[in-house]
């Protein structure tokens, strides 16, 4: 069994060098087409998948890959727990600073009730299964905290080099701003929040190794329910003496003291097979099966009824009817109708990656708690360049629609509003013509009045006064972004006019 410890290592290596390489690969190089970015292990992730299909009542295509997932566990058990997910095995990895084990607190009961609440919430069509799945949570954190973090520190430290002239590590910093650091330094809302919660996860693992894994994910509950009837089993002979290595050993703590194996909690790893002296463990397809996880049918309806009545309780909110939306809730290119949106969108983060001006923010309350983490257009930190599509093409469960150039240019995700008591030409009589400079649409959206004023000599002047055409404004926000009143600018975009909605529209006769 040493071969497969050794192969298990070398598949957990490879899978999480894989998830670090596409994840840097789901950027902009500079054309308007990915190759296949890192929703590859969202596509594999079978809670994703189920919850999907519960709160949008659809299958998204490329979801058929999970089943390749739980044909695996059925045959083999958890392996996707122990051989493939880059989040089990950073938190391995964490894990291994702890010196020694000790089994603290055995509640494995809990991430199955969290599964139950988010599927039956999810069944009431309400998508909260992204905030806690693995793949989706290392996403989102990597995006909208780590990688940023870490660009900012490479850059600082070579920038502080520089600052001492010394210039011998140019070379290196060239090769490392071409393969891993971002095109520009990004900066995201709840930045420290996010990452605090991804290292709180982590940092448990010092208290009990994979303790994410084995007491709170909800995708190794649905895993471990999958596994109850898996072919591949663990069987331990009458050499056995209770020397409580495989017990000790165990990342899964899928072990008692007593040597009885809990087969929903087994990662497949076969440290016990290979550490026993007494060769007394091994694993094969005609072994007898092991224990299951004791749940209490009360606490399983407690939680399904809590998941149920979560759904009328988050809801009673006026953001859900589209009247009453936020002003400054713009969703990216493509976003379906803001229900449906809500339906689908896992928060995974990956549109705010492959964003290339930073633009896309994750949410906070602008549309109540349903809408946390889920993406939102900034035009104050950038704005959705005209030709770009990116957003679509990685968004995992089809919230945001995958468009070509020539649909997106007829989109439109608000409309461009003057404050005319901000506005240069309009409040002080300056001459800017900056908003139609950078609007990008073929016929200019911003358009101007030529206007005589007087100055405070009562000398004449002509003023170009800028106005907005609401039939060829997208709401792309570049003007806002761009405008010389920095602090609150003159010309900012609302979600009004947007494509994606019926109602939210102006009411013109």
């Amino acid at each position: 069994m040493k071969t497969l410890k050794a192969l298990r290592r070398i598949s957990q290596g490879l899978f999480l060098f894989l998830f670090f390489y596409l994840f840097l690969q789901t950027e902009s190089k500079g054309f308007d087409e990915l190759g296949y970015p890192v929703k590859v292990f969202l596509d594999l992730d079978p809670l994703i998948f189920l919850s999907t299909l519960l709160s949008s009542r659809s299958i998204v295509k490329l979801f058929y890959l999970s089943l390749v997932t739980i044909l695996i566990t059925i045959i083999f058990g958890r392996v996707f727990c122990g051989w493939i997910c880059p989040f089990g095995t950073l938190n391995n990895l964490v894990g291994l600073l702890k010196k020694r084990e000790t089994y603290r607190f055995k509640r494995f009961q809990i991430k199955y009730y969290i599964l139950f609440f988010l599927l039956s919430a999810s069944l009431f069509t309400l998508q909260f299964s992204g905030l806690m799945d693995p793949i989706s949570l290392l996403i989102r954190s990597m995006t909208v905290n780590i990688y940023p973090s870490f660009n900012y520190a490479v850059r600082a430290i070579f920038d502080f080099l520089y600052s001492l002239d010394i210039r011998v590590l140019e070379s290196v910093y060239s090769i490392i701003k071409r393969s891993v650091l971002s095109f520009e330094q990004t900066f995201y809302r709840q930045s420290l929040f996010i990452g605090g919660l991804f290292l709180l996860i982590l940092g448990l693992n010092l208290y009990e190794r994979r303790f994410w894994c084995r007491y709170l994910c909800p995708l190794g509950a649905l895993l471990g329910l999958l596994s109850r009837y898996s072919l591949l089993k663990r069987s331990v002979s009458e050499g056995c003496n209770s020397c409580g290595i495989c017990e000790r050993n165990c990342p899964s703590g899928a072990i008692n003291k007593s040597q009885e194996w809990l087969q929903t909690e087994c990662f497949q790893c076969f440290n016990c097979d290979d550490l026993c002296p007494q060769k007394a463990v091994k694993s094969g397809f005609k072994e007898q099966r092991g224990l299951q996880v004791d749940l209490t049918r009360r606490q399983v309806i407690t939680y399904i009824s809590a998941g149920i009545l979560s759904v009328p309780f988050i809801r009673t909110t006026p953001f859900l009817k589209e009247e009453f939306l936020n002003p400054r809730l713009i969703r990216p290119p493509g976003s379906l109708e803001e229900k449906e949106f809500l339906r689908r969108c896992i928060r995974c983060g990956e549109c705010m990656k492959v964003c290339i001006t930073n633009g896309l923010q994750p949410a906070f309350l602008e549309a109540g708690l349903e809408a946390l983490w889920t993406p939102v257009l900034v035009p104050k930190i950038g704005y959705c360049e005209y030709r770009c599509t990116l957003c679509g093409q990685v968004c995992p469960t089809g919230a945001i629609r995958r468009l070509s150039l020539h649909e997106k240019a007829k989109v439109k995700i608000g409309l461009a509003m003057i404050d005319k008591g901000r506005c240069l030409p309009y409040a002080h009589g300056r001459p800017c013509i900056v908003c139609e400079e950078v609007c990008p649409t073929p016929k200019k959206a911003i358009w101007f009045e030529r206007i005589m004023i007087k100055d405070r000599d009562g000398k004449e002047l002509e003023i170009q006064q800028p106005h907005v055409d609401l039939e060829l404004c997208i709401g792309c926000g570049i003007c806002e972004a761009k405008c010389p009143v920095v602090d609150r600018p003159a010309i900012y975009v609302t979600s009004i006019g947007e494509s994606r909605s019926k109602v939210n529209q102006l009411l013109l006769e």
